[in-house]
């Protein structure tokens, strides 16, 4: 049924691991070197196998568990995997009938740790982290290619994953950007440019419920990126719409998206602080406020000072925010939990002297599905409030 002559990793532990990720400091060394993303058994303390997986003896993650070990890990097993996820998306989400921009592969949320796959129309993005898959790439491509025929592929990894994991992704030529459908409305999007794809798909929906309740409202997207919330707001009858972004090319995006639209927004480059300050100078206000910065921090010691900067990001926020107006206030900080977050908008609440409701916690759509056993995987916090 499969290779019996798999090398074996054994765990310190007597258990059989309750997350896909098992850190170096948890397993034995094996006596002999063995190739960074080789699949291998994983045994017990006693010796049991109780699973199988990806080995690599450089990272911290030693071991990406991906089956019970009693299934092959080949080229028909991703291949199955990829058809399965592409099937979620499709015949139980019914995305394409909502959306030509998804995420087709979620990691550990679809049983592919270190693999993330995007769509973006007929492109498609895939982003390694782990050595495992990257050695599998011939069986990701071909069977993406089987999933979306036609489609371009474009592959990548960021340079601290390929030195982390230890292996060399050459990536190819990007290719040229792509117009991609949402709720009806269009955005430019820019595959190969790494997270600056100019279009977040993670946030469809929140930007949809948001134009909702923009509706008659003066809006204010901060770090608005490609102006998605902005746009959105105004095509569902908000009032008027600004966006602030410190990048000025992502800006130029915003504003063609605006034009695609035909919808008037104003994009504005500047530090989100200096802006704000100049804008509670002025005695501005605004009806409905979005607060979408970038991730923060990836290194679990900084957490507290990245909840430092979503304080004063948040508690300058609601100084331009109009009584009864709404704020949507977001952290893709994976390892910012949601309960610290909804603590923070305690503590800024407390410090303003303001009310703040909180009507909805968000996240991700769900193409974005989390596993749950990866409580991280549920990366996104979009929180919806009231402030009085």
């Amino acid at each position: 049924m499969d290779n019996p002559a798999l090398p074996v990793i054994r765990l310190k532990s007597d258990r059989a691991p309750g997350h896909p990720w098992v850190w170096s400091a948890q397993v034995h060394k094996p006596d002999s070197r063995l190739p960074p993303g080789t699949v291998v058994d994983i045994a017990d303390s006693r010796g049991n196998i109780v699973g199988r997986g990806f080995w690599n003896g450089h990272a911290r993650i030693a071991l990406r568990v991906l089956g019970n070990g009693y299934e092959a890990i080949d080229d028909t097993w991703i291949a199955a995997r990829i058809r399965k996820a592409v099937a979620l998306r499709r015949e139980l989400l019914s995305l394409d009938d909502t959306s030509d921009a998804w995420r087709v592969v979620h990691s550990e949320g679809d049983g592919l740790s270190g693999l993330v796959v995007d769509r973006y129309a007929n492109s498609l993005v895939v982003e390694y982290f782990a050595a495992g898959m990257w050695r599998f790439r011939e069986a990701i491509h071909a069977a993406l290619a089987e999933c979306f025929p036609g489609s371009s592929l474009y592959w990548f990894a960021e340079q601290h994953v390929q030195k982390q994991e230890s292996f060399d992704c050459r990536s190819g030529e990007a290719p040229e950007p792509v117009e991609v459908h949402e709720h009806g409305l269009r955005f430019r999007s820019a595959p190969g440019l790494g997270h600056k794809t100019g279009f977040f798909a993670d946030q469809r929906d929140n930007r949809a419920t948001f134009a909702r309740l923009a509706q008659g409202r003066r809006v204010l997207d901060l770090c608005c990126n490609a102006g998605g919330f902005a746009v959105h707001a105004m095509a569902g009858g908000a009032v008027d719409a600004i966006g602030v972004d410190a990048d000025a090319a992502i800006l130029d995006i915003a504003r063609g998206n605006a034009a695609l639209n035909n919808v008037q927004a104003t994009f504005e480059q500047g530090d989100i602080f200096e802006w704000l300050r100049a804008a509670i100078a002025d005695g501005r206000t605004w009806d409905a406020v979005v607060l979408d910065p970038p991730k923060l921090t990836r290194d679990r010691t900084q957490v507290v000072p990245a909840l430092k900067k979503y304080f004063a990001m948040n508690r300058s926020a609601l100084d331009v925010i109009a009584p009864g107006g709404i704020l949507l206030t977001c952290s893709c900080t994976g390892l910012v939990s949601e309960g610290d977050f909804l603590e923070m908008l305690r503590r800024v609440s407390l410090n303003a002297g303001r009310s703040i409701q909180v009507l909805e916690v968000s996240g991700a759509g769900a193409d974005h599905p989390v596993a749950a056993t990866v409580p991280e995987g549920r990366y996104l916090k979009a929180v919806f409030c009231r402030v009085d």
